[in-house]
């Protein structure tokens, strides 16, 4: 089968691998350089890579971008992590239309940080989905679902990378069945969906009235990025920015009786009262310096007990 793939993110690359190792042919459409280093997206970089031709429209959707593809003349598009929803045009090219892999089990968690949220949420379980493309968002009718367990301590980043490494197989499988005719579609539920917008910084910041387990899944989802962090009022002087890397929900029945944000112990171990038991914390990373763990951190800054983050 002729397969154009439009991926742009990290996320997408694991699939193209396989893709290419298969007997498919393969193209490769990802989105131009971006940002002031205007450094090549991860998609071009493994394109090249595995020898294959890579072409960077500004946007897809363009009624010239629109001819080009359709002067391929694909048999269908493989869609993921690509940065830009395709319009009807785009789907209408190919015999087949496109299909989409994304990393939830969908309905639930449409959007562009799907992983993030269900580690934020803190739930059991995702997986990927692989859909029928649709103008709707992520709306489409189910392909192929691959269940998977989250590790109560795995981060997004860790996650999306595992989800990444099997949603090759995933999408492959899917493309044989259509090939075959023996695709069985399933309509997505719309009752059950929910929403996974893209996370912005603001989102790290640590509220400590909330429970010590959603401030452990907030910094579990935030990692590799924006990441949690709080403050802490030295007193003099502007207070110091403290990136949360790695914590524990701590058994301390002292947190009880203590404000939200205030440190119930500063060595050996680090751990703040929550709004709901208290939280240890085992890595962390003052600003401009690197990630250390707690002990190292303590010996170089004088926490004491009774001090508050905020």
């Amino acid at each position: 089968m002729r397969l154009v793939m439009l991926g742009t993110g990290p996320f997408a690359v694991p699939t193209l691998r396989r893709l290419h190792a298969s007997p498919h042919e393969v193209r490769v459409v990802t989105r131009p350089p971006r940002g002031r280093r205007a450094e090549a997206p991860p998609m071009q970089l493994a394109a090249e890579e595995l020898g294959l031709p890579v072409w960077q429209p500004e946007t897809v959707n363009s009624d010239e971008a629109v001819a080009e593809l359709r002067a391929l003349q694909p048999d269908l598009l493989v869609v993921c992590d690509y940065g830009e929803i395709l319009k009807p045009p785009v789907l209408s090219v190919t015999p087949l239309g496109g299909v989409n892999l994304h990393g939830s089990l969908l309905p639930k968690y449409r959007g562009a940080a799907p992983v993030q949220w269900a580690v934020l949420n803190g739930d059991a379980e995702t997986g990927n989905t692989v859909i029928q493309m649709t103008p709707g968002l992520d709306a489409g009718p189910c392909l192929g679902v691959d269940r998977v367990r989250i590790d109560p301590d795995e981060t997004a980043g860790e996650l999306e990378a595992r989800l990444a490494e099997r949603g090759g197989e995933l999408v492959l499988s899917v493309i044989e069945a259509l090939a075959a005719g023996a695709a069985q579609p399933v309509k997505q539920d719309r009752t059950q969906a929910s929403k996974a917008p893209r996370l912005e910084k603001e989102h790290g910041v640590i509220d400590w009235s909330q429970p010590a387990l959603a401030i452990k899944n907030q910094v579990r989802a935030l990692d590799p990025w924006p990441r949690a962090y709080t403050q802490w009022n030295r007193g003099a002087g502007e207070p110091l920015r403290l990136i949360v890397h790695r914590t524990q929900v701590a058994d301390a029945a002292v947190a009880q009786s203590a404000e939200p944000g205030v440190i119930i112990e500063a060595g050996p171990r680090l751990v703040i009262a929550t709004g709901a038991g208290a939280l240890e914390i085992i890595a962390i990373q003052p600003a401009g310096k690197r990630v250390m763990a707690t002990g190292e951190f303590l010996r170089g800054y004088p926490l004491a007990a009774g001090h508050a983050f905020t």
